[in-house]
């Protein structure tokens, strides 16, 4: 009896040797797949770069294609003369305003369709009319409304970014359960109630899925309106070194707009994992 009791006390103090201390295996095979991704990632860029840096002027002209070295030292150049900064500083402040006026009504818009079908079926045609326009299209007609100037860039890209989140809306509305929205109205919910508690949360997952979809929109649309209509911004020097047949600085600030629209997805994908934390991770 006293030597199990020893046994017990010993491994009470070692811990380590206890298998309710040892690391979950799915946690470890997750860790090894997370460091695979991550190296995978980073080598498959090396090699594109360095066959970048190969092909050009041997496959095909530096005036075409410039090189990884040269796109580096113009982003250098417009980082040290300060351009850059200036100039992405009013790209970054258009999206984001345009991105949360999209997603405000395109949020709201989306709740009200899916919670009142029959507002949906008289409105119904009349968004999707409004939707086959290219938007593209719709960027004079905003110079003559609004002028060139900040609200042009705000307004165009909140129409771009509205659609997205209007359409995963009003589906993760029509997605929830009734029999969900019958018992909380049978434990006398009001309709706002149902709203605010049911169909929001519900529509949550189904949002930030079109939240993912409309960062590449709010960019686009910044920087597409900033091409027509405005001397400063990422668009605007995409336009001007294009006109100056400058390969490299071109390259150069589609890398900052590639660059910026990792980060921002990658924002996205922090808070939906923040607000999300019930919803059960996928492997």
């Amino acid at each position: 009896m006293s030597e199990l009791t020893s046994q017990s006390l010993q491994k009470l103090d070692n811990p380590a040797d206890d298998q309710v201390f040892t690391v979950d295996p799915s946690i470890k095979a997750r860790r090894r797949e997370l460091i695979i991704v991550i190296a995978s990632r980073i080598l498959l860029a090396l090699i594109g770069l360095l066959i970048w840096e190969y092909a050009c002027n041997r496959w095909v002209s530096e005036f075409w294609i410039s090189s990884p070295s040269r796109i580096g030292e113009a982003f250098v150049k417009m980082v040290t003369t300060g351009g850059l900064m200036r100039n992405l500083y009013a790209t970054v402040v258009e999206a984001l305003m345009g991105f949360g006026f999209g997603i405000a009504i395109g949020m709201t818009v989306g709740v009200i369709f899916g919670a009142n079908r029959l507002v949906a079926r008289i409105l119904d045609p009349y968004l999707v009319g409004f939707y086959s326009i290219p938007r593209i299209a719709l960027i004079p007609l905003f110079i003559l409304w609004f002028g060139i100037g900040f609200q042009t860039k705000v307004i165009y890209t909140a129409l771009l970014v509205f659609f997205p989140v209007f359409m995963n809306t009003i589906s993760g509305v029509r997605d929830v359960s009734q029999d969900l929205i019958d018992v909380i109205r049978v434990m006398g919910a009001s309709r706002m109630d149902t709203i605010r508690k049911i169909l929001i949360p519900s529509a949550l997952a189904w949002l930030f899925a079109g939240l993912r979809i409309s960062v590449p929109y709010a960019l686009i649309g910044a920087i597409v309106a900033e091409m027509f209509s405005s001397n400063v911004g990422l668009g605007y020097l995409i336009s001007f070194y294009a006109n100056q047949f400058d390969t490299a600085s071109l390259f150069a600030t589609l890398g900052v707009t590639t660059a910026m629209g990792l980060l921002l997805n990658a924002a996205v994908a922090r808070i939906e994992k923040r607000l999300l934390r019930w919803k059960p991770t996928t492997v």
